[in-house]
């Protein structure tokens, strides 16, 4: 069953039983206040039927007079009798009541009054003492009219009771329908995005509420998703892009080399030149597998010294390019040393400033490089600084990208797959990851590290 269906399903059974419910309770309630009613006219005509029969030698003429009137007005469809103390009917209707017993006579004379319903009648008796003697006056009435009323109000409570069901109804119809409207719009987004989009974000309606965030999650995962795929669906095209060049070097190398026989001299350098090849296959596919399973990795609790990677990097760096000595200068200007230790993976974020520090110096054209640790709002900022070869605006715009170089770096070495790398650890950590660069000006990398 769809959710709008069920919505409205409970909200009109939910309603529906309210509904009936104060019905009930609003007819029960009349029905008890109109009985209430009669009873309390039946004692007034019954006092009256009392004085008008039992006071006549009491009253004066003109007194009497004016209660006969009363009495008669009142005593209209009322049947009224009174009895003495031997159980018989002295006044008012001589024909017995068989509902009159004497059990009832004697309750009156004890409890002073007695009101009941029974053969469609109301009835009601009170003790009257008089200087004639005790009487018990009783007066009954046909609940023809009271029926009348009450089964007029059972009438249009049913019929309202019934117009407001189908009215309900179709409230929370309309109802579930607004409510659902988000969802539906949901759903028509998610119908369209397909494995090619999966990057598309899902239009939020600004609701405020849980179809608010359920709709934030969406596209966080989706976004997460996004990523991973296209990671993994173009692994095969990095590994095949990035083992071509070393693949026909050894190829060629070997068909060159087979050629003839050789000496062992020969031999020697056949076998350096294709283990260099196959060690940069192997640092190349250690990479590739890195990028593209590096979404997965969990392990982002542990706390370090970041100057402590930099100044490891600092001593790696001279043994593999062989740089000049004070190349590399290292400014520490943060006056907090608590902004120094920072939460992430240590391994992949010394990875990832490895490769920016060794872009810095390998297109520095033998420049210094300054990188300075600074102290911005309360947070750790570190940049990176070169004067060399610089990046042009539109290549500044792809640089990111995996395997992308731009079109200035000759014969530099490289497989475009640093910076990409870089970028998606950073992000990975939560660290603001900015580079600005102009061509044969130099580049400046600004990372911005979120507080421990």
């Amino acid at each position: 069953m769809k959710i709008r269906n069920r919505f409205t399903l409970i909200s009109s059974f939910t309603f529906s039983i309210v509904f009936i419910i104060a019905s009930i309770i609003t007819y029960l309630s009349f029905y008890s206040y109109s009985e209430k009613i009669m009873y309390n006219e039946l004692q007034k005509t019954c006092l009256l039927t009392g004085i008008f029969y039992l006071e006549k030698d009491e009253l004066p003429e003109n007194q009497h007079l004016i209660i006969g009137q009363q009495f008669k007005e009142n005593s209209l469809e009322i049947v009224t009798r009174v009895y003495n103390k031997q159980n018989e009917i002295v006044y008012g209707e001589k024909e017995h009541d068989k509902n009159i017993t004497i059990q009832r006579l004697d309750y009156i004379r004890k409890n002073r009054k007695l009101s009941f319903k029974s053969n469609h009648h109301f009835y009601f008796g009170s003790y009257y003492r008089d200087n004639q003697g005790d009487f018990v006056v009783f007066v009954k009435k046909n609940d023809i009219e009271f029926k009348t009323i009450t089964n007029r109000l059972l009438i249009i409570m049913v019929l309202v009771l019934l117009i407001g069901l189908i009215l309900i109804y179709m409230v929370s119809r309309k109802l579930s329908n607004l409510a659902y409207s988000p969802i539906k719009n949901i759903v028509d987004q998610v119908n369209e995005i397909e494995a090619s989009s999966l990057d598309r974000h899902i239009i939020s309606p600004n609701t405020k509420d849980e179809i608010q965030e359920l709709i934030e999650t969406y596209n966080n995962l989706f976004k997460r998703l996004s990523d991973t795929f296209v990671i993994q669906k173009n692994f095969i095209n990095y590994v095949s892009h990035e083992f071509k060049t070393p693949l026909t070097a050894i190829s060629g190398n070997l068909e060159v080399f087979a050629q003839k026989e050789r000496t062992s001299a020969e031999y020697k350098e056949m076998s350096e030149k294709v283990l260099e090849n196959v060690y940069q296959i192997e640092d190349t596919l250690n990479t590739l597998m890195m990028l593209s399973g590096l979404r997965d990795n969990t392990e982002l609790n542990e706390v370090f010294r970041v100057d402590e990677l930099v100044w490891d990097i600092n001593d790696q760096l001279p043994d593999v390019h062989k740089l000049k000595d004070s190349q590399i200068q290292i400014a520490l200007e943060v006056t907090n040393d608590k902004l120094l230790s920072i939460k992430g993976n240590s391994n992949e974020i010394k990875i990832a400033l490895y490769n920016i520090i060794e872009n810095a110096v390998k297109y520095s054209n033998g420049n210094p490089i300054k990188i300075s640790l600074l102290q911005q709002d309360n947070q750790l900022k570190i940049v990176i600084k070169d004067h060399g070869t610089g990046i042009s605006e539109n290549d500044l715009k792809f640089i990111k990208q995996t395997f992308y170089r731009g079109k200035n770096v000759d014969d530099i070495k490289g497989s475009g797959v640093g910076l990409s790398l870089a970028n998606i650890i950073f992000k990975q950590n939560n660290i603001h990851f900015a580079i600005t660069s102009k061509k044969d000006e130099g580049t400046t990398v600004t990372l911005l590290f979120p507080p421990l």
